[in-house]
């Protein structure tokens, strides 16, 4: 009970990037720039399937769902982040806070992985069966598939989360990273975190692979699908509604897997946070520049939109 006490009572700290109080200002303009883009981002792309009626199509509906998922995610760790780059490091956050971010951030992110699967299935549906779409795809199955995303990723946060924080917190306080994230939390544990580690990998890999092999299945088929289209016009016109969704794709695995699924042995807290600054704050600007980029419909929406004000 004495050491429950304690541990509660710990609050940790995070490692300033730099020593150099300049630096760090100039960080902190770099993060707010792109979390305020993010933000406005995102944001616009959710107003944008909202308000336009011929956007009301399954593939849209999903669009908009993971954009205000990328709000959420990319505001679960912005906040604090900032505050710590101009306190060089010194904004306290409690043991409770530091959980809740990590809930939040793990259970937004696993929702995020599925729903990029579920966003495959839409295309392969689309391409594949596109005269029995509208049958599939309908709105009630539209609204399961994205529940079905949040309560997965509910399901992984909260065991991983309390497995974390069940571990005694002793002397060292100082984060490594500029978020909660799970492996830089675990090694400031003063008890053997071998089961903990085990955990999170065996949970990173399902979390990431099956969804990622959905994926890469429903793209074999598509590619078949898209070759068989005689006309170049008709070819170009699928592959340009799944390439955005495909870079998306390789930028959030990708990075995910690097620090999730590489060996704890070669964990590097300094790679950690610069990988970490993309998923977290590079991806959501993307997600939103490349589908609006990439996508005639979008662009189109944005251009009528415009021309109102």
């Amino acid at each position: 009970m004495e050491e429950i006490n304690k541990t509660a009572k710990i609050q940790f700290f995070f490692h300033p990037f730099s020593a150099d109080p300049k630096i760090q200002v100039g960080i902190f303009v770099v993060f707010l720039v792109m979390y305020l883009t993010s933000l406005s981002g995102n944001t616009t792309v959710a107003v944008l399937v909202q308000i336009n009626h011929s956007l009301h199509i399954p593939m849209y509906f999903f669009l908009a769902n993971l954009a205000v998922l990328e709000i959420f995610y990319t505001s679960a760790i912005a906040p604090l982040a900032l505050a710590n780059l101009l306190s060089m490091g010194k904004t306290p956050v409690s043991i409770l806070g530091c959980g809740t971010q990590m809930f939040f951030f793990v259970f937004l992110g696993g929702a995020d992985c599925v729903l990029l699967a579920v966003m495959a299935y839409d295309r392969f549906v689309a391409i594949c069966h596109p005269l029995r779409y509208t049958r599939i795809m309908s709105w009630p199955l539209c609204v399961e598939l994205m529940v079905g995303s949040l309560v997965l990723g509910f399901l992984l946060s909260l065991p991983l989360t309390i497995l974390i924080f069940h571990l005694p917190f002793c002397n060292n306080n100082e984060i490594y990273h500029f978020y909660c994230d799970m492996p830089a939390v675990m090694r400031l544990a003063c008890a053997d975190t071998h089961v903990h580690k085990t955990a999170l990998y065996i949970i990173s890999f399902i979390v990431l692979s099956i969804p990622l092999s959905l994926i890469f299945i429903s793209y074999v088929f598509i590619m078949a699908a898209i070759l068989r289209i005689r006309s170049a016009e008709g070819r170009h016109r699928a592959f340009s509604t799944c390439s955005s969704h495909i870079l998306v794709v390789l930028l959030q695995y990708g990075c995910t897997s690097f620090i999730y699924l590489s060996p704890s042995s070669s964990y590097s807290p300094e790679m950690g946070q610069v990988v970490s600054v993309v998923y977290t704050f590079i991806t959501p600007i993307l997600n939103p520049l490349i589908y609006s980029i990439r996508n005639k419909e979008l662009k189109d929406a944005l251009r009528r939109a415009l021309k109102k004000f």
